[in-house]
């Protein structure tokens, strides 16, 4: 499942049956006296969201610094929806990772970033979003790069094996690369335009040396 991380941005919103008692819990973005009190790693657009500072923690109004680092969206509403009941009958929490986005680039129809709502995103569900391989891409090497710690660890997933929905990468996480590498067609067809590149650009050296050798002698035959 995906995990909060920091640098995370969450939306968490808290609702009751009695909204003016979970009121306490939200800061609105209306509101410039609580805005002032915010700590710095808070932000506002048009809801409030938590930025997670390096620690793994936020800061929440009356309930102070929180640490979320390494649990899911799910595992910290119900830590927040048990803390509050104490003090608020029947509390709704809502908890949202806000920049869950994921790369996607090669041999795919439409590459780019995607930004993604929901917690389960497989390599499948981005390859759809991308709309599908081109007739290039090779399926059984595809590949995705991911952050763990301070390095990036490259995992190739064929996807015509069905033990490809058992690895640990078949489903993505925050800032997740998925490259669809090209197959062998596509090589062959990129060397073959590379060398006829070159080709043509030695062809259209010796041409316009053979020009310039041209001129001159027409030009020194003109002056005798």
């Amino acid at each position: 499942n995906i995990t909060i991380q920091p640098a995370d941005e969450l939306y968490i919103v808290v609702n009751s049956i009695v909204p003016e008692a979970a009121a306490a819990y939200n800061l609105p973005s209306g509101n410039p006296a609580m805005l002032s009190s915010l700590p710095t790693n808070t932000t506002t657009t048009q809801q409030l969201t938590y930025i997670v500072d390096k620690e793994g923690d936020i800061y929440m109004p009356m309930l102070g610094k929180i640490h979320v680092e390494g649990l899911t969206t799910d595992q910290l509403a119900a830590q927040l929806t048990e803390r509050i009941s104490r003090e608020v009958e029947d509390p709704m929490v809502r908890v949202e990772l806000v920049n869950f986005h994921i790369n996607v680039i090669g041999e795919v129809q439409t590459p780019g970033r995607q930004n993604v709502k929901s917690q389960r995103y497989s390599v499948i569900d981005a390859i759809a979003a991308a709309g599908d391989l081109t007739v290039y891409g090779e399926r059984t090497n595809v590949v995705v790069v991911r952050e763990e710690g301070d390095k990036k660890v490259y995992h190739h997933l064929n996807l015509n094996d069905s033990k490809a929905l058992e690895s640990p990468y078949y489903y993505l996480k925050q800032n997740d690369i998925v490259y669809v590498s090209p197959n062998d067609v596509r090589q062959a067809n990129s060397k073959y335009n590379q060398f006829n590149s070159y080709k043509i650009s030695v062809i259209s050296t010796i041409v316009s040396a053979c020009s310039v050798v041209a001129s001159l002698v027409i030009a020194l035959a003109i002056k005798k």
